[in-house]
């Protein structure tokens, strides 16, 4: 991804914070309502990137280069978390069991945008607050 387009996902996603959460919210209530999965697809198809419909079906796009958790995360990367409930699919990542019940995009300075069903929509919070959630453990990055 160029760093127009990083840019471009930043600043949009900065834009929509504060829209409503739906759980399976689909891509025609975008940019009415979101959750986790169809934020980011929003966001990326925005800048002209299709990515599937589900945070581990993005997660598992053979397009993007899979980052480790600790890495020095840039604007634009996609933060893979546990979340309280996931789904496993282990032939996406070479047979590693990797669960995989939300994701978030990394905008800078520590901090994410997502949509949380608990927050009521699209947020902006640091990454350390939302991974200190057990609930919200990261297990999974990727750069596009």
């Amino acid at each position: 991804m160029s760093l127009e387009q990083q840019i471009k996902i930043v600043s949009r996603a900065e834009a929509l914070v504060g829209v409503p959460y739906k759980y399976g919210a689909t891509p025609e209530e975008a940019p009415n309502f979101f959750d986790c999965s169809s934020f980011i697809q929003y966001l990326f198809k925005d800048t002209g990137i299709e990515l599937p419909r589900s945070a581990l079906l993005q997660a598992g796009d053979p397009r993007g280069k899979e980052l480790l958790p600790n890495s020095e995360f840039e604007q634009g990367d996609l933060l893979f978390m546990r979340s309280s409930a996931g789904h496993y699919k282990d032939d996406l990542f070479e047979g590693r069991p990797i669960e995989i019940g939300h994701v978030a995009i990394y905008t800078g300075n520590g901090m994410v945008i997502h949509a949380k069903a608990d927050a009521g929509g699209v947020i902006e919070q640091p990454l350390k607050e939302l991974t200190a959630n057990p609930n919200y453990a990261l297990v999974y990055a990727k750069r596009f």
